[in-house]
């Protein structure tokens, strides 16, 4: 099973329930964070880092020698990365996006294959045994889908070599990061607050994954604080919520610090594992009415 776990804006406690959620699963699990711009899931899991490999896109360099100026490339390019300016051809590799099209189409072969430094994938072991993967996006790069995309092809390798189900904490918001972040998954859970702010955010999230045909569940944090709009959409849209978590000063406390919840007291595991036995039911497609 994957599960990705958005939220529609930042703050919301996202990364707190995906940490507590890997730490007290009961089947093989590797975590992932494909938030990639600003990662933060190792600071609750703590891994042991074993590896970091860099990420590379693909981008064309020029031969100025060979290039007629037959514009097919700039043509093709649907990005701008390649462009004619009265008689040079200019390429701009940090708005290429990697499909390699323009290669294809070059009659004179005037462009070779380059690399741009995407980011890094670190992996690690949290507690000795669960596989962690973070994707950490290079300082400056504007397009974190191409480091995403290479992420989560190595997390379905690791998944399918352990037999193993994944935990996914995916970037906030509902652009085209989160969406690429959630397309992989059986289920996606949506963490919000009970704040004006947390519901317009929510409401955003479930029009933007909606279409996807996928099965959410939700988890309310800071419940109490604000007021019951959250739990009316719910209602209304068949959203069933399957875990709250209390808006207590203790609580915010242990996370401040950074515990994980779900070892805090035996009733905040009984939260989790009972939000575990909620996804497990999602998946199945078993009614939570």
């Amino acid at each position: 099973m994957i599960v990705a776990i958005a939220s529609g804006k930042g703050g919301t406690g996202k990364t707190t329930v995906s940490a507590s959620l890997t730490a007290i699963w009961e089947r093989p699990v590797v975590a992932v964070d494909l938030d990639v711009e600003e990662p933060n899931l190792h600071l609750f899991l703590k891994p042991e880092l074993i590896s970091t490999e860099t990420v590379n896109l693909e981008v064309p360099v020029l031969e100025p020698s060979a290039c007629t100026l037959c514009r097919a490339c700039s043509e093709l390019c649907q990005f701008k990365a390649l462009a004619i300016f009265g008689k040079t051809l200019m390429v701009m590799p940090e708005m290429c996006h990697g499909c390699g099209g323009c290669f294809e189409v070059c009659p004179a072969e005037a462009l070779k294959r380059g690399n741009r430094e995407l980011g890094v994938m670190e992996i690690g072991h949290s507690r000795g045994q669960i596989p962690c993967l973070t994707g950490r996006l290079r300082v400056g790069e504007s397009m974190s889908p191409p480091l995403m995309r290479h992420i989560r092809h190595r997390m379905a390798e690791m998944a399918k070599d352990m037999n193993a189900d994944l935990i996914i904490d995916a970037p906030p918001g509902v652009s085209c990061p989160a969406m690429n972040a959630v397309q992989d998954s059986d289920v996606i859970l949506l963490v919000t607050e009970p704040t004006p702010f947390g519901f317009h955010d929510f409401q955003l999230a479930w029009q933007a994954f909606a279409p996807l045909g996928k099965p959410m569940g939700v988890v309310v944090n800071r419940a109490g604080l604000g007021d019951d709009r959250a739990y009316a959409f719910c209602e209304a849209k068949g959203l069933p919520i399957l875990a709250e978590i209390p808006y207590r000063r203790e609580i915010a406390e242990h996370y401040a610090k950074g515990g994980l919840l779900a070892e805090m007291d035996s009733e905040m595991r009984w939260r989790f594992a009972s939000l575990q036995e909620g996804l497990d039911r999602l998946n199945r497609g078993v009614s939570h009415a």
